[in-house]
């Protein structure tokens, strides 16, 4: 079978190195690709956003099955586009794809079905929000509804702040994602992402991550897209993901199946672990990034005979996932200035940063007169296995350690928490 794989950056090439793992995979094409992927996939220029040069390209090739890895395509309504031409899709429909796309969407669904998560209140103007601030109390939790690249949300301490938060946001800081604002109770506890895959009736586990948003150690600094992320997360115990499963994952997929815009494709669910349980607190409606990499190097099942019985409507049909019993942790290394204006062109030398069995995913790079180089704020995702956190921990840093990219960092502390629970119980 030949598939398409559309997007560009850690997630995306971890997909890939999977994807073309499987047995049934004849020809993998990417669009647009990077210089890893190459290794794996034959990388082409398809403008994402023209649904008609998408379908002509799947017909042109005998597409068999289209990935589509981020999820501004997926909001946009590709997948409705390629099903129309009868072509099969990993991802949800535009309609479902409002879980991610309008965080006021997914609070109002919550609502109905009675899924645990913060109050909130929807603001459609800067007086109202303000307004609507009386009645939380600090920290202020703000959220532009659309889609801000993993970055709407602003976590402010004080009134002031938050006042002048909201101004930046419906002053256009997040272009049309925040002309509408969520504003959210505070909850308290301990992050972890629950993914699970669903054909929109059968619901399948699949793993639990962690990541790390803030740039520098010890959770310091400005939100980013994530520096870094693990798997397992054993803090979402078995019990609690049964939890999440009965009470949040489960009524999402039966009541968006039951309001006409049957789910389909990957439900990453950003859970707060409080001590009433497992709240949401957002739905992505694609892999997480860096999740995606830690996910895809435990992955033991053959993702494409998985996706196809989602986008087929048969994941009932198939024996459910196998992940591995190990660790698996991932580094991002990025380019000097990120979060800000990362700098460009940096030579990136990976040298033996594999030999050990670590694996080295692109997310921001390009090859300039034979060199790679970065191009992007998120340049490297270096990830590897370990029986525990402890050691997957050190394989990953020792695999950073080989490479040679002086305008890069990185966090050193990624999957901290997890070796000093190892280390202490």
């Amino acid at each position: 079978m030949n598939i398409l794989l559309l997007g560009s950056g850690g997630r995306e090439h971890a997909l890939a190195w999977k994807l073309a793992q499987s047995p049934s995979c004849d020809k993998l094409w990417a669009s647009p690709g990077n210089p890893g992927m190459e290794e794996c996939a034959t990388c082409i220029a398809l403008d994402s956003g023209d649904h008609d040069a998408v379908v002509a390209f799947c017909g042109e090739n005998d597409i068999g099955l289209v990935v589509i890895g981020p999820e501004v395509p997926l909001v946009e309504g590709l997948a409705d586009a390629l099903r129309a031409a009868g072509i099969r899709a990993f991802g949800p429909s535009k309609a479902a794809a409002q879980l991610e796309g309008s965080k006021a969407f997914t609070k109002e669904l919550c609502e109905r079905a009675k899924i645990p998560t913060a109050k909130f209140i929807r603001c459609t103007s800067l007086e109202a929000a303000w307004g609507a601030l009386k009645k939380f109390d600090a920290p202020f939790v703000l959220k532009a509804d659309g889609l801000a690249a993993g970055k709407g949300v602003v976590i402010a301490e004080t009134r002031e702040d938050a006042q002048e938060a909201l101004s930046e946001m419906f002053d256009g800081k997040f272009g049309s994602a925040g002309a509408e604002v969520v504003i959210e109770q505070f909850l308290k506890g301990e992050e972890a992402s629950f993914f699970a895959l669903t054909d929109g009736e059968t619901i399948v586990p699949l793993a639990s991550a962690q990541d790390h948003k803030r740039v520098g150690d010890g959770d310091e600094g400005p939100n980013t897209g994530g520096m870094g992320a693990y798997s397992p997360a054993p803090v979402l115990t078995d019990a609690l993901r049964e939890q999440a499963m009965r009470e949040i994952i489960e009524p999402t997929v039966r009541t968006m199946r039951e309001e006409g815009m049957p789910y389909s494709g990957v439900l990453y669910a950003g859970l707060m672990l409080t001590k009433s349980g497992p709240q949401l607190i957002e739905y992505n409606v694609r892999f997480g990034d860096p999740e995606c990499q830690v996910l895809m190097m435990r992955l033991e099942s053959d993702l494409v005979e998985l996706m196809l019985a989602c986008a087929e409507g048969r994941l009932g049909e198939i024996e459910t996932p196998k992940m591995s019993g190990d660790f698996a942790l991932t580094v991002v290394m990025a380019a000097e200035g990120y979060p800000g204006t990362p700098k460009k062109g940096g030579s990136i030398d990976l040298g033996e940063a594999e030999a050990n069995g670590a694996k080295v995913f692109h997310a921001g790079t390009k090859r300039e007169d034979g060199q790679l180089v970065a191009n992007g704020g998120r340049v490297l995702n270096v990830t590897a296995k370990g029986s525990t956190a402890t050691d997957a921990q050190r394989n990953a840093y020792e695999a950073v350690d080989a490479i040679d990219f002086a305008d890069g960092f990185c966090r050193r502390d990624i999957g901290q928490r997890e070796v000093r629970r190892e280390r202490h119980g």
